[in-house]
């Protein structure tokens, strides 16, 4: 069953507990417009990340819901793969149609931003075409 999220702007005061999840969770607190996901646009290409479900939503699809959410924006910004890196959830991302890819595929503006950098050499890099 696909879950469907209804997106809403958080408040201001949510926002700053939203990233002190993220912060806690070890993951970028920046670029994180709305819930617990970030998708930063690289012309035909993007960059998926600080995917965060809060543990009483866990295994009920929800984090799934947040990847096909941001995946449909990234389709409506006309790009044609997604970029992740990934450091515990290979699985996960596996099962929503991720593939592993060596670094040197992706692409130069993907690869450009900072946290790529930094969590390469520890991290699982993966890629879905949807365009």
């Amino acid at each position: 069953m696909r879950r469907r999220l209804l997106a809403l702007p958080l408040a201001a005061w949510e926002r700053d507990g939203l990233k002190a999840a993220l912060v806690k969770a070890g993951l970028p607190a920046e670029h994180v417009p709305v819930g617990f996901g970030g998708l930063e646009l690289h012309g035909t290409d993007a960059r998926l990340h600080s995917v965060v479900t809060l543990p009483p939503l866990r295994e009920l699809g929800m984090g799934a819901a947040i990847v096909a959410a941001l995946e449909d924006e990234a389709r409506a910004h006309r790009c044609r793969a997604i970029y992740l890196l990934t450091e515990s959830q290979r699985d996960f991302f596996g099962g929503l149609g991720y593939a592993t890819c060596a670094p040197g595929d992706v692409p130069d503006a993907v690869r450009g931003s900072g946290q790529f950098d930094r969590l390469c050499a520890s991290a699982a890099v993966m890629v879905k075409h949807i365009g």
